[in-house]
């Protein structure tokens, strides 16, 4: 921590603790906003044979000693997606967690390695009532914290408002001046190169050893991502298809997938997917990504093959996860996400 005295000091609790309440107020509310619309709250296993299966997720790793000493390898979740999946599979059609997750690698301001994720599943409907149910999810955080605006580093934006609809071609041509569809073919395979020179246009570095989804990252974060949320949230939809590992092709345009981000005041909040349920095309993805992490930090997870079944039988859906800590920092105007948890991890951010 970077106060010079612990969180559990009574004048430090006390000066954190009106946040910490409207944390529980916005929980509390969220909760009642899910059963008024006959959702179901599933609390799921956290430590799971596969944490996920994204390149730059970075799980904690644990084992499970049974009780003739023989050991198994087990991960803490870096999302309840895996076995909320298999739940619709078993037959729940509405359903959405509130708990916690874990993240290696990640912590600052923004970030913790352990938080709170609120993640929600639809059978039946689409990526656009998501997109209701975030906008939702703004107006009611700030009702209950008692807020006319949200802010975080200078920026701000009005959590009432409708928040704009904006595609990722959209943002990249608006903000970094690049045509991003141009290096992408349609059956989503990619061209470095294409994007390269486009950034080089740009003026964005570049490095030698760079592919295609490391450029696409950097122009994501130094042009696109600031410039998002501000005045009113975001979402930012249509990625392409590589950089949405679990979603389906939009039937519009195959380069893309049903995926799409919430962001407010340049910071995001929600990722939503139009699921993918094709266990051959999201083990071929999840190979890819695995093959992509051993590259950069040279180590992979191993696949959940009860999830990958279970896909099999899984209906048609739309799922979307929400950072629920974030939401409740720019809902009280804190700076730090540690501001906004009653206990946090021992460490310095």
């Amino acid at each position: 921590m970077t106060d010079a005295s612990p969180w559990w000091t009574p004048h430090i609790h006390a000066d954190r603790r009106p946040r910490l309440m409207a944390r529980n107020a916005i929980a509390a509310a969220l909760r009642g906003w899910f059963a008024a619309r006959d959702f179901v709250e599933v609390t799921t296993s956290a430590l799971q044979v596969s944490p996920g299966n994204e390149a730059h997720l970075s799980a904690f790793a644990t084992e499970a000693v049974a009780p003739d000493a023989s050991r198994q390898p087990l991960y803490l979740h870096t999302s309840p997606e895996f076995a909320c999946k298999k739940l619709l599979a078993a037959g729940e059609r509405r359903i959405f967690s509130l708990g916690a997750v874990w993240r290696n690698r990640e912590r600052g301001p923004l970030h913790h390695p352990e938080f709170t994720m609120l993640e929600w599943y639809r059978v039946g409907d689409t990526v656009e009532s998501l997109m209701a149910d975030c906008a939702e999810f703004l107006a009611l955080a700030a009702e209950k914290a008692g807020a006319k605006s949200f802010r975080f580093r200078g920026r701000e934006a009005d959590p009432f408002a409708e928040p704009e609809r904006l595609s990722v071609a959209e943002a990249f041509l608006a903000y970094a001046g690049i045509d991003l569809l141009a290096t992408v073919a349609a059956d989503g395979s990619t061209d470095r190169d294409a994007l390269r020179a486009a950034l080089v246009r740009a003026g964005l570095r570049t490095a030698p050893d760079d592919n295609w989804a490391d450029l696409f990252s950097r122009v994501m974060v130094e042009k696109v991502e600031p410039a998002l949320g501000q005045g009113r949230a975001t979402i930012l939809y249509g990625y392409p298809v590589s950089e949405a590992a679990l979603a389906r092709p939009s039937a519009e345009d195959p380069r893309v997938a049903e995926r799409f981000e919430l962001y407010c005041c340049g910071v995001e909040l929600a990722n939503a997917f139009g699921e993918l349920t094709d266990p051959a095309e999201q083990r071929r993805r999840f190979v890819a990504e695995m093959d992509e992490k051993e590259r950069v930090y040279g180590e992979r997870y191993p696949l959940d093959e009860d999830f990958l079944a279970a896909l099999a039988i899984m209906p048609q859906a739309s799922g979307a996860a929400l950072g629920f800590d974030r939401l409740v920092m720019l809902a009280t105007g804190a700076t730090r996400i540690e501001d906004v948890i009653w206990a946090p991890v021992a460490g310095s951010p």
